[in-house]
């Protein structure tokens, strides 16, 4: 039985006692499709060249306001274009103070169909 349209495909479903594929429920398909995006560089993706965030290219730039808010950018534009299940409500970019290389993305959302809100959060680590 395929699963319901609602539901990414898991990169990797996992057998059950019984050697049935388990697919995920909607909330942790949803964070598992942000996290791709997030970790994609656009032109990974033979079929979909422009998919991804490329939070890659932001790796070796000064942790500063302007670099924040592009990072801050990014992550808003690629969930919002990738993720139609969700309805974005906040993106924050912060520097963490005990280590001034390295920056917190927080993520808020909900979820369209249940109206559920999540969050997901990643720390990166910037030049400095």
């Amino acid at each position: 039985m395929l699963p319901p349209l609602s539901q990414n495909w898991p990169l990797l479903p996992r057998p059950d006692s019984q050697g049935h594929l388990q697919f995920p429920d909607l909330q942790a398909s949803v964070a598992q499709s942000i996290q791709i995006i997030l970790s994609t560089r656009p032109g990974e993706q033979l079929m979909r060249p422009e998919f991804g965030a490329g939070l890659q290219k932001f790796l070796h730039e000064p942790n500063s306001l302007v670099t924040r808010r592009r990072i801050r950018d990014a992550v808003m534009a690629a969930i919002q274009r990738w993720e139609p299940r969700i309805v974005l409500s906040q993106v924050t970019v912060d520097e963490l103070p005990d280590a001034p290389s390295q920056i917190r993305v927080d993520i808020r959302y909900q979820i369209r169909r249940t109206g559920a809100a999540q969050q997901l959060g990643l720390t990166m680590e910037l030049e400095g």
